[in-house]
């Protein structure tokens, strides 16, 4: 189970967030994500629990709670889109828009 992690204190990393949800069982990765340039944590980030129980168990202990100063929020991350596929396909507007 892919769990999203958001209103993360800018000091946590990805070691402290496996930490945290080793509690609720095994944790296959978790990953605070940061800014490219500047190596600095956004804020959010991921873990994966292979046990849909034991990840389900975490969302619901972990949400609304506060972790690091902060009232973390906890739910099932939702599956990437692309982004190409975005409108249909359909190109974004401009000069010569309507030509395909």
């Amino acid at each position: 189970m892919n769990i999203y992690i958001a209103n993360l204190n800018y000091s946590v990393n990805s070691a402290d967030l496996k930490e945290l949800f080793q509690e609720y069982g095994e944790v296959s990765s978790a990953n605070v994500i940061t800014d490219r340039e500047t190596g600095k944590s956004r804020g959010f980030g991921f873990v994966e629990m292979p046990n849909d129980a034991e990840g389900l168990k975490a969302i619901k202990e972990l949400n609304d709670v506060e972790y690091e100063g902060k009232v973390i929020v906890v739910n099932a991350a939702k599956p990437k889109t692309d982004k190409r596929d975005f409108n249909n396909n359909r190109r974004g507007g401009g000069y010569n828009s309507r030509r395909y």
